[in-house]
């Protein structure tokens, strides 16, 4: 289709240019959510350590409490972090609490909604069977047992079991320094003053915020003005700053006003692409300059954010070492109008996603939007 690849084939060939993840570092425990993590996390320890009580109530032996009304001596109490260190004998109990080590002799717990106390006296309402109201030593996992797999992007609760496993540092994947470079005479920076013809600059907004949200650091180089000087600049600010990846926002075409293509080519890079069969988003460029990838993406906004989450996204996760960062991105949902047939390219039309009581999601083309090439 004149040259035109199809999404697919651009989307490998970004995912290629990544060349495996970034190298490693070791962090602290406090600082590791949200990075993917680069080896696998196994138990220090066991968790529970011990045998201890799901309720509180009275430990006991299930052979004293094999019927209800049995009367049992109390002679001690066990409370988590403060363990009873005698041994429950036939006829007795231990008081004990949600969490707290059951002592040795004891093998249930009754609990005290089913017992009436009288000074050192229990009287138990129910019959307790073997282990019930116990959580067994390694119910949540045993030391060595692995917990976490690498190429996970951490959450809130990996962090935590890799807390509650002892774990004080984590191996993750270095995070990926994207620098984001908006070009155009028109372009004023929000805030600045505007002559005619002249529009505020906001993709690089757009933008940082997908990368932040990837895990990756965003580094704002500014508007570069329809100059190769200016370009020059830029280009030597993203390789003096050792990033992985430059976005360019804009001037990727062949136009009289588009300088970017030609800039970085002279700068030593190797185009691989800049026309994809899709729209919005057609003009998209993809090359290599040394270590650095390069994405230029459209200058209109939702070309470029449409870009950007199909593209940039899946590339930063190959950065960052996640498992299958081609994997399709999209969800199946019910039209809520009629759409027309679209021509030779793939199109990304605007929508806004329901659901109308049932499993069903339905979605809401938006219409009335201008073509966007």
């Amino acid at each position: 289709m004149n040259g035109l690849i199809s999404v697919e084939e651009a989307l490998s060939r970004v995912l290629n240019s990544a060349d495996g993840p970034l190298g490693e570092e070791r962090v602290a425990l406090e600082r590791a959510f949200g990075r993917t993590l680069a080896r696998e996390v196994a138990a220090l320890r066991t968790q529970p350590p011990f045998i201890n009580s799901a309720m509180d109530g009275y430990a006991v032996r299930a052979a004293d409490a094999a019927n209800p009304g049995a009367h049992l001596r109390v002679i001690g109490e066990s409370a988590a972090g403060r363990a009873f260190d005698g041994e429950v004998g036939p006829g007795e109990a231990v008081r004990i609490f949600t969490g707290a080590p059951t002592p040795a002799g004891a093998d249930a717990v009754v609990v005290q909604e089913e017992a009436k106390r009288e000074g050192e006296r229990v009287t138990l309402a129910s019959a307790a069977a073997v282990g019930e109201n116990l959580r067994p030593e390694g119910l949540d996992f045993r030391e060595g047992e692995r917990l976490i797999l690498a190429g996970r992007r951490l959450t809130a609760r990996d962090v935590a079991l890799a807390a509650a496993a002892n774990h004080v540092e984590l191996f993750v994947h270095r995070r990926a320094r994207v620098a984001i470079l908006a070009t155009g005479d028109e372009l004023v920076a929000p805030g600045g003053m505007l002559r005619p013809s002249q529009i505020v600059a906001s993709n690089n907004f757009a933008v940082a915020g997908i990368v932040e949200a990837c895990g990756a650091i965003p580094i704002d180089l500014g508007i570069a003005r329809d100059t190769i000087a200016s370009l020059d600049a830029a280009i030597r600010a993203t390789l003096d700053g050792k990033a992985d990846v430059l976005v360019t926002l804009g001037g990727a075409s062949v136009g009289d006003h588009d300088l970017v293509q030609k800039a970085l080519v002279g700068a030593g890079m190797t185009l691989g692409f800049w026309r994809i069969a899709m729209r919005p988003g057609k003009p998209l460029m993809h090359g290599r300059l040394g270590d650095l990838r390069v994405l230029g993406l459209p200058g209109n906004p939702t070309s470029s954010t449409v870009c950007a989450i199909l593209f940039l996204a899946p590339l930063l996760s190959a950065l960052h070492g996640e498992p299958d960062p081609g994997r399709d991105p999209t969800r199946p949902a019910r039209l809520a109008k009629d759409m027309s047939s679209n021509g030779p390219r793939q199109d990304y039309a605007r929508a806004a996603l329901a659901r109308d009581g049932s499993v069903c999601i339905y979605a809401a083309v938006a219409c009335g939007a201008s073509p966007l090439r």
